[in-house]
């Protein structure tokens, strides 16, 4: 979203304070992130390295910049929201450091499948909205998900996948560790008039277990994850190979040749008692990528396990 980013730099050039390119060596300004959707919305995010400001030196910095994007140069950028962030670290959660509006509204909106998405600021959400429709659509048919299916997403974000197939399941399980995405994807199954769906805040290697031990239904179950970069964390996949009724797995991988290709190998491997690895493998039986990200390298890549 080139407005912004322009006008981000313009108030840069003009203030007082230097940009923080590396911590050690001191500035504040760093960096701006943008989301926009189809609906006209746009939510600019802005991370501030505080250093050793005083909260009344940080106010008046939030005021320049509010009144800047409201008031000043700024406004042709039309922001829907904008926020602010205090951060000495390069990534920061809301729980960390928490996100501030500065202007505007809470959230933005997007619509996916006919389906109407609320977003915060730290919850993930397809940056391609129409590539995401394609990808979505591909995992109702890969998942072979019938009327008495149980769908378990794992790193469920705002609840798209899950949400965008609860009509053709007998239930959805969500498990996401960000706490505003979990609002989030709660708020959209209510307003959808979702009603079989539940979501669980926390980190997946905590939830799952707990979920899959108390597990004895005879109804099918089909997983779908899609971890960050680092993959699944081993207690995930060694959750997921233990449960009988999971049977068919989606794995949606940015990156396959990273971390994730461990995750592919300890889902295929022989049973270990070792790693405590007891359930049969599962076989990769189809890969696709999806274009995702237009004029880059990068692919989005969905494999379908089976056992």
């Amino acid at each position: 979203h080139f407005p912004s980013a322009q006008c981000y730099e313009e108030f840069i050039r003009c203030s007082p304070l230097d940009p923080c390119i590396l911590f050690h060596e001191g500035g504040h300004w760093r960096e701006l992130v943008v989301r926009t959707t189809s609906h006209g919305h746009t939510m600019a995010i802005i991370t501030f390295h505080p250093q050793a400001l005083g909260q009344e030196a940080l106010a008046a910095q939030k005021a320049l910049l509010k009144e800047f994007f409201t008031c000043g140069p700024g406004t042709v950028c039309a922001l829907t929201s904008l926020y602010f962030q205090e951060s000495t670290m390069t990534r920061c959660s809301h729980e960390q450091s928490p996100f501030q509006l500065l202007h505007g509204e809470p959230h933005i909106f997007e619509e996916v499948l006919g389906l109407k998405f609320r977003i915060s600021p730290d919850a993930f959400f397809q940056v391609n909205t129409s590539g995401a429709e394609v990808l979505y659509q591909a995992v109702r048919e890969l998942s072979q998900a019938g009327g008495d299916t149980v769908l378990l997403d794992i790193c469920c974000g705002t609840g798209t996948i899950g949400l965008s197939l609860a009509h053709q399941l007998s239930k959805i399980i969500g498990i996401e560790v960000v706490e505003k995405a979990i609002e989030d994807a709660r708020w959209n199954a209510a307003y959808n008039g979702i009603s079989n769906s539940e979501f669980h805040s926390g980190r997946a290697e905590v939830v799952l277990p707990q979920l899959l031990s108390s597990w004895e239904d005879a109804q099918p179950v089909v997983a779908v994850v899609n971890p960050s970069r680092a993959g699944l964390h081993y207690r995930v996949v060694r959750a997921i190979r233990n449960c009988k009724s999971i049977r068919r797995l989606l794995y949606l991988s940015c990156k396959p040749e990273g971390e994730a290709m461990r995750n592919f190998l300890e889902l295929c491997c022989p049973p270990d008692p070792g790693k405590k690895l007891a359930g049969e493998p599962f076989a990769p039986t189809l890969a696709i990528p999806f274009d995702m990200f237009p004029h880059t390298v990068h692919c989005e890549l969905m494999l379908l396990f089976t056992r």
